[in-house]
């Protein structure tokens, strides 16, 4: 599900009525920007425009004080209202001193069935974060990104591992020869227009940049690219890698405006998963009674006053029905992920068995060859052809023309998208497997293959270049097979001289990647016996299933 709402979570080390007072002053510059009036705003209900209102209450005890607005903007009934929300807490049972901010944005459809349409980086967080000294644990957070310099890579590092951190640190690397200002202007600043509240962002200079990447050995950023390091990183365990995503410099400079709103994507995703502090969780729920009318009869008066219980009967009808969407996509992530989970859990213990008995099987030989007076050869590193492997999924498709028994006839389109959206092992699985499909369709083609490519897998004779088997699925679901929608996705195309149609039902696939909404997948057919090689005809997001 991609994220739709819009929410900044900061703390600052101002105190409760200072962080009011700048917070208003910033409320009422937006509100005039959109030229709403914010001359006059009192506790209740405010009607600062046709069909917009605004609603602000406050509370002070022995626990803290907060102060909230919330703007409701209703243009027509079709597009239904936007709702935005700024809160600032202290709560005194904190133990770190500070006061909380948070702002939301949601847009709330006029009717259950229309999908609420995605919110933007609003006006007020930039204002927010140019006027407050504002803080995620260690790291500051500002509208615009620094420069790491080589004396700040130090605490950018303690920043990345602070256990306190909420939000991602997203850092853009400068290509090589290019002027760090000119590519921060040209770039990096389009490319981070989304991610202010979300994030903070740096930009690694090219004399901090060796240094940089030596601390993060196998969490590095360079040539361009731009990495979102997530919060819980652990520099010193390779794996962890994959949950740290980086865009590449070729799929930023293609579309700068779409690799924008890709690069938002996650941290807008962990803003809205992640849960609230416990001083903006247990605040109550804003619910605030339009004004009593006290002019004219009797009659009057209570026409207003059933007037106004609609409108907030309205109201809590369309928050319901907002939520109870919310519940329902994520259920649906949530049975994903399970899936996913048992899917990663089999596949684990397939590749922990195998490696088990290769494990065995070199121990074995290695006796065997000391046995015979080889002890040299028992010891030394075997001797297996080099791989260099691609540096994006672009340059995977320009590769793969050159494997000869490979034939790819997907859309090239819906690959090269994987480079914004890949985490690292996904393309050296993904070479991997072409490789090894690439040999055993040669195999396949003289007619030496001896079963399908799972079988191969599993055979000593793909080992030159060796693809797990647990990653291989010779064939869908029967409800996938059986179902049109489904099988139409996978009906996918290859030459007329293999099939009249120009399309076959490729459902024999590869695992690329799993643990991860996108989950590639490859998709191919193999045609060795006629036409002497194997098409693939997919390589991108996992298709459609009975889960998704």
């Amino acid at each position: 599900m991609e994220p739709r709402g819009y929410r900044m979570v900061i703390s600052t080390p101002q105190d409760f009525v200072s962080a009011s007072a700048l917070a208003e002053r910033q409320l009422y510059t937006w509100l005039e920007s959109k030229h709403y009036d914010a001359s006059a705003l009192d506790e209740g209900r405010n009607d600062i425009a046709p069909n917009v209102t605004l609603d602000r209450d406050s509370s002070s005890g022995r626990q803290g004080a907060y102060t909230r607005w919330r703007m409701r903007e209703t243009p027509s009934p079709e597009i239904g209202t936007w709702q935005s929300t700024l809160t600032v807490r202290r709560d005194h049972r904190d133990n770190a001193d500070r006061t909380w901010l948070q702002v939301d944005i949601e847009h709330m459809p006029s009717s259950t069935g229309r999908t609420p349409t995605r919110a933007n980086t609003p006006g007020i967080a930039g204002l927010l974060l140019d006027s407050l000294q504002a803080r995620d644990g260690l790291a500051e957070v500002k509208a615009k990104p620094a420069f790491i310099e080589p004396e700040d890579v130090q605490e950018v590092i303690e920043e990345l591992c602070d256990e306190q951190r909420r939000l991602p640190i997203v850092i853009a690397s400068v290509p090589y020869g290019v002027d760090a200002n000119a590519w921060a202007d040209r770039t990096v600043e389009h490319a981070y227009r989304h991610l202010p509240g979300l994030a903070v962002l740096y930009i690694l200079s090219p004399e901090a940049q060796a240094s940089f990447n030596q601390e993060l050995e196998f969490h590095p950023v360079f040539g361009g690219g731009i990495r979102t390091y997530m919060p819980g990183i652990d520099p010193a365990w390779k794996p962890d890698a994959q949950s740290h995503p980086v865009m590449s410099r070729r799929t930023l400079e293609a579309d700068v405006r779409r690799a924008a709103r890709t690069l938002a994507i996650l941290p807008q995703r962990h803003a809205l998963r992640q849960p609230l502090p416990a001083a903006l969780a247990t605040l109550p729920v804003q619910r605030t009674r339009p004004r009593q009318q006290i002019h004219g009869s009797d009659i009057e008066k209570l026409t207003g006053e059933i007037k106004a219980l609609n409108a907030l009967l309205d109201e809590a009808e369309q928050i319901e029905a907002k939520r109870s969407k919310e519940v329902e996509e994520l259920n649906a992530d949530l049975d994903k992920a399970d899936r996913g989970a048992y899917e990663l859990r089999g596949e684990n213990e397939e590749l922990y068995e195998q490696f088990q008995v290769a494990q065995r099987r070199v121990r074995f030989l290695q006796e065997q060859l000391r046995k015979a007076g080889e002890y040299e050869a028992a010891i030394c590193e075997p001797s297996a052809p080099v791989i260099t492997y691609p540096e994006t999924f672009a340059d995977l498709l320009d590769r793969l023309k050159k494997l000869p028994y490979l034939c790819f006839t997907g859309k090239e389109k819906i690959t090269r998208d994987l480079d914004s959206q890949s985490v690292d092992n996904w393309l050296r699985v993904a070479w991997d497997a072409l490789l090894a499909l690439d040999h055993f369709a040669e195999a396949s083609a003289k007619g030496t293959a001896g079963g399908d490519f799972l079988s191969w897998c599993k055979n000593e004779e793909s080992h030159t270049y060796p693809f797990p088997a647990a990653k291989v699925a010779m064939r869908e679901s029967d409800t996938v097979a059986r179902q049109d929608k489904l099988r139409r996705e996978r009906m996918l195309p290859v030459p007329k001289s293999v099939h009249p149609d120009g399309v076959v039902f490729m459902q024999a696939h590869l695992r690329i990647g799993s643990g991860n909404t996108v989950a590639p997948r490859l998709h191919f057919y193999n045609d060795g016996p006629n036409t002497g090689r194997v098409y693939v005809g997919y390589l991108g997001p996992h298709l459609r299933n009975t889960l998704t």
